[in-house]
């Protein structure tokens, strides 16, 4: 059987991914979240928003790499912006 070779980018990505969750719900126990809207046409809580910026930012990501020749480093700049725009904004 052939196992999953982690690269340390590919480890760090998803060691951030588990230190964000982490943080989160280290905040809503102290701080529960109440629902709002802002530019997002629903009402929605933080982990919500925090999933929308997420899958909204994978997305922007495998768009500027896909269509464009720019370096990896602004799609990452690009889907970082979004996903601290929704999590403000949205």
């Amino acid at each position: 059987m052939e196992w999953m070779a982690w690269t340390v980018p590919t480890a760090a990505f998803f060691a951030g991914i588990a230190l964000i969750l982490a943080g989160m719900t280290v905040w809503e126990l102290r701080s529960p979240c109440v629902e709002r809207r802002g530019f997002l046409p629903i009402s929605t809580s933080r982990g919500d928003r925090l999933f929308i910026g997420l899958l909204g930012s994978a997305y922007l990501h495998l768009l500027v790499i896909g269509v464009t020749d720019w370096s990896i480093w602004v799609a990452s700049l690009i889907s970082l912006v979004w996903l601290l725009v929704v999590m403000r904004w949205g």
